[in-house]
């Protein structure tokens, strides 16, 4: 268990990985932040229902994670009030699958921002205060994609891979300043985004997976708060394979 009252914000936080991660979170009393880009506010209102539960005291904000400015803006005003950000978990993501031939440049562009540029627009938002404070901790949600490849998701699978090697360059960069920089790459978890597809198609995935099952959220959320535990702060730069065997 890790000192109470850490400052943790959580991208993609209202429901799926992003809402275990935030509950993981909430079992040390953390302050949790979650932001969300969702076309209303049911899911972040359960997120918050079930994190106050926990008595953590979260909040909610709806920003578009691909605009810098309102990526600054958020982190300014987070700063300002509470001082500090101890935890960015840089989760947000998106999917618009199709074969390259058939990918309209919208779609490409779209996966790319959200994916990729939403990291780039949070980590650099928060960097300053925790090199100020030389302490922090920053994970990045990639995924076995980047790794491996995933025909139909050229567009997801590049912004996966550029994660890896963002993750990797900001380590390097910060590590003298106290802040470990890591990223998690989930395999075939069982969210809402799995959930749509055919059974044919999940029952070829679970053949690709030696430990037979799809991974849960909560699977992944352990991996991502043991990077940002005291336990990790040796492990800086690496990318932590969450995926049943189906990528060694």
């Amino acid at each position: 268990m890790e000192d109470q009252g850490r400052i943790v914000v959580v991208t993609g936080g209202s429901k799926g990985i992003g809402r275990s991660v935030a509950l993981k979170f909430a079992e040390e009393k953390a302050k949790i932040i979650i932001v969300h880009y969702d076309p209303d506010e049911q899911a972040s209102r359960e997120a918050i229902d079930l994190l106050e539960r926990c008595d953590c005291n979260p909040e909610s904000h709806k920003v578009d994670v691909s605009s810098k400015q309102e990526v600054d803006d958020l982190f300014k005003d987070i700063i300002s009030r509470h001082g500090r950000v101890d935890v960015l978990v840089n989760n947000a993501g998106i999917a618009k699958d199709g074969l390259l031939l058939r990918m309209s440049e919208s779609d490409w562009d779209t996966v790319l921002n959200v994916n990729l540029k939403s990291v780039f627009n949070c980590t650099k938002a928060v960097l300053k205060s925790m090199i100020k404070q030389r302490k922090g901790a920053i994970v990045s949600i990639a995924s076995v994609a980047g790794q491996i490849g995933n025909a139909g998701q050229a567009n997801y699978a590049a912004s996966k891979a550029g994660i890896m090697g963002f993750t990797k360059t900001i380590a390097r960069e910060v590590a003298s300043r106290g802040i470990t920089v890591n990223a998690v790459a989930p395999g075939f978890i069982n969210t809402e985004m799995t959930a749509a597809l055919p059974d044919k198609a999940i029952e070829y995935y679970l053949q690709q997976i030696p430990l037979g099952r799809l991974g849960s959220t909560e699977d992944v959320a352990e991996a991502v708060y043991w990077l940002c535990s005291s336990s990790a702060g040796y492990i800086t730069g690496q990318i932590i394979h969450v995926n049943g065997g189906m990528f060694m």
